[in-house]
C-alpha cells in the first residue's frame, strides 16, 4: 500500500516538474519574441537595402545619410530614423495624379493634359537634409514650370507640335532657373531629371461638341453657297437662252429694224416663248411673269392641269397696242 502511494506521489511530482519546465520555456520564448518585436518596432537594428538610403537623426539634432548596404544599429531613444529614401528612378505626375488636369492655353481655351517626369536622386544630402518634405516642394516647382510652358502656347501648337513642346519643357526642367538668378530644379533638390513625357493633350468634351457643331454649320453654309451659285448659274443660262430666243424671234418678225415689227405681236410671242421655257424648267412652282413697261402687266401662269383656257384679246381705246392675257389654271 505504501509502495503504491509513493509511486503515485512520484508521478505527480514528475508531471508538475514537466509543467513548470514547459511554462518556463514558453516564458523564455515569449520574452525573446517580445524583445525582438520591440527592437523591430523601434528599428534599433535596421537594414539598408540596395539602391536605398536612410536619413538618421542623431541625439544632437544632426541629420545623417546612411547609404552603406547591410544591417546597422542605432541607440534607442537617442536617435531617430526619419525616412527611407529610394535612390532609383522615380516618377512624378503633373498635378500629383496620373489623371489629366485642366489647363488654359494662350488663347483662353481649356485643354486636358497629363505629363510625367522621371528623376533620380544624385545628392542625398541636398535632397533629404537641406530640404524639408522635398517631395511636396518638388511637386510644386515641377507643376509651375510645366504649366507655365504649356499655357504660354497656342492651342494649335499644343495639339500638333507635342514633340517640340515636350523637348522644350524637358530643357526647362533641367536648365531653367526656378526664379531669376535662382537655382534650377536639379541644383535645388540634388536630383537629375531623366526624362519628361507629355502623355495626353486633348480638348474637353463640350469643346469637342462645339467644334463639331461649328464644322457642321460650316459644311451646311458651304453647301448652301454652292447651291446658290448653281442656281445663279442656271438662271444666267436661262436668261441668256431667253435673250437669244427673243433676238431670233425679233429677226424672224421684221429684221433688225424695230419699226418693221408689230409691237403687239412681238409682245404676245415673247410672252408665249417665256411661258414655254418656264413650263419646262419651273412647272412645279406657282408664280407669274410681268412684262411690258408703262402698261398694265401681262399675266402668264404655268399649267397645273392638262386643260387650258384662252381669254380673247381686249382692245382698249386708250391704249395704242393690244395686251394679250393667257390664263392657265
Amino acid at each position: 500500500m505504501k509502495n503504491q502511494s509513493s509511486q503515485v506521489f512520484l508521478q505527480r511530482a514528475r508531471v508538475m516538474t514537466l509543467i513548470r519546465r514547459m511554462a518556463f520555456i514558453c516564458f523564455i520564448v515569449a520574452l525573446f519574441y517580445s524583445l525582438a518585436a520591440v527592437v523591430y518596432s523601434t528599428k534599433v537594428i535596421y537594414k539598408v537595402k540596395l539602391n536605398y538610403a536612410v536619413i538618421l537623426e542623431q541625439f544632437g539634432g544632426q541629420r545623417q545619410a546612411v547609404t552603406d548596404v547591410g544591417w546597422h544599429f542605432r541607440l534607442p531613444f537617442f536617435t531617430k530614423l526619419e525616412k527611407e529614401v529610394p535612390l532609383m528612378n522615380q516618377n512624378l505626375y503633373l498635378g500629383g495624379s496620373s489623371a489629366p488636369i485642366k489647363i488654359i492655353s494662350k488663347e483662353n481655351v481649356a485643354l486636358w493634359t497629363s505629363a510625367l517626369m522621371t528623376f533620380k536622386i544624385k545628392d542625398l544630402k541636398v535632397w533629404g537634409i537641406e530640404n524639408l518634405s522635398p517631395e511636396i516642394l518638388l511637386q510644386g516647382d515641377f507643376d509651375g514650370i510645366a504649366k507655365d510652358t504649356l499655357q504660354a502656347k497656342k492651342v494649335n501648337n499644343l495639339i500638333s507640335e507635342r514633340e517640340r513642346i515636350k523637348e522644350e519643357i524637358f530643357q526647362a526642367l533641367k536648365n531653367r532657373p526656378i526664379n531669376k538668378n535662382g537655382p534650377t530644379i536639379e541644383g535645388k533638390y540634388g536630383i537629375e531629371v531623366v526624362s519628361f513625357v507629355l502623355n495626353e493633350t486633348r480638348f474637353g468634351d463640350k469643346l469637342v461638341e462645339a467644334t463639331e457643331e461649328k464644322k457642321r454649320r460650316q459644311l451646311i453654309a458651304e453647301a448652301d453657297n454652292y447651291a446658290a451659285d448653281q442656281e445663279a448659274d442656271r438662271i444666267k443660262k436661262l436668261y441668256r437662252a431667253y435673250l437669244e430666243g427673243i433676238q431670233s424671234l425679233h429677226l424672224a418678225l421684221g429684221g433688225s429694224d424695230k419699226q418693221n415689227v408689230n409691237p403687239a405681236l412681238f409682245e404676245f410671242l415673247s410672252q408665249q416663248k417665256w411661258a414655254t421655257a418656264y413650263e419646262k424648267n419651273q412647272s412645279e412652282q406657282k408664280t407669274f411673269v410681268l412684262h411690258g413697261a408703262g402698261q398694265p402687266p401681262s399675266l402668264t401662269l404655268p399649267p397645273l392641269f392638262q386643260k387650258k383656257m384662252n381669254a380673247p384679246l381686249i382692245n382698249n381705246k386708250e391704249e395704242t397696242s393690244p395686251r394679250a392675257i393667257l390664263i392657265s389654271p
